[in-house]
């Protein structure tokens, strides 16, 4: 499988097309519905790229020229499609430094407000992995990668220091179990996608990122509580 544009002609590894979008998601669906058919497919690793003006490109290459970053990476095989991504890896060194870094911190802020130190400790790892400077697309700032009205409804006047964020994160999440009655799949849910999608949907809403996210801090949950 060599690299996929949008316009759904392959490129030699390294040589990009410009594509458009919906005859890549098209290639990408048709591949996905093959291998999850009953008949037999061959286990294929799948790279999802994108570059800053929004174009995306589709190959089982795991390195693209410069400009284009790794958005997603997927395993195709017989069971059908499985995001790789989904499953933490083991910790990076950074990581496993910022966890001990601010393990007090959470840990305080945790038993202050009554929430499971485990489960801020999983969603700082898979919020921001410890980077206190870490900004999303969407704007959201420092560990628990607050959104600016997050931190106002929670009277963070500094965005950017690590106790005020992990403390504007842990009582928002206290309240999100509070208002899904301790479930902890819907509070992380909302988190991540909004209260009002949790709500409108009546459960975890049906956006594969939302889904994943579920899943990842879940996970990293069951680590933190063991060590």
């Amino acid at each position: 499988m060599t690299g996929i544009g949008i316009d759904g002609a392959s490129a030699a590894p390294g040589r990009v097309t410009r594509p458009r979008v919906r005859y890549l998601w098209r290639a990408f669906v048709v591949t996905v519905a093959l291998c999850a058919s009953p008949v037999p497919c061959w286990a294929q690793t799948v790279y999802v790229y994108v570059r800053a003006d929004g174009s995306r490109l589709i190959t089982d290459h795991p390195s693209i020229e410069p400009g284009y970053h790794l958005l997603k990476r997927y395993e195709i095989g017989a069971s059908g499609l499985e995001a790789a991504a989904t499953a933490p890896q083991p910790p990076s060194r950074s990581v496993r430094r910022g966890a001990a870094h601010y393990d007090s911190l959470i840990e305080r802020t945790a038993r202050t407000y009554g929430v499971e130190s485990a489960l801020v400790k999983a969603v700082v790892q898979a919020e921001s992995s410890f980077n206190p400077q870490a900004v999303s697309h969407k704007g959201a700032y420092g560990l628990m990668q607050l959104l600016p009205a997050t931190a106002d409804r929670y009277g963070v006047t500094d965005i950017a220091d690590p106790a005020q964020n992990v403390r504007g994160g842990v009582r928002y999440l206290r309240d999100l179990l509070r208002l899904f009655d301790d479930d902890t799949r819907l509070a992380l849910a909302a988190y991540n996608a909004g209260e009002n999608a949790v709500k409108r949907y009546g459960g975890i809403p049906p956006y594969a990122e939302t889904q994943n996210y579920v899943r990842k801090v879940l996970s990293l949950r069951r680590r933190y509580a063991q060590r």
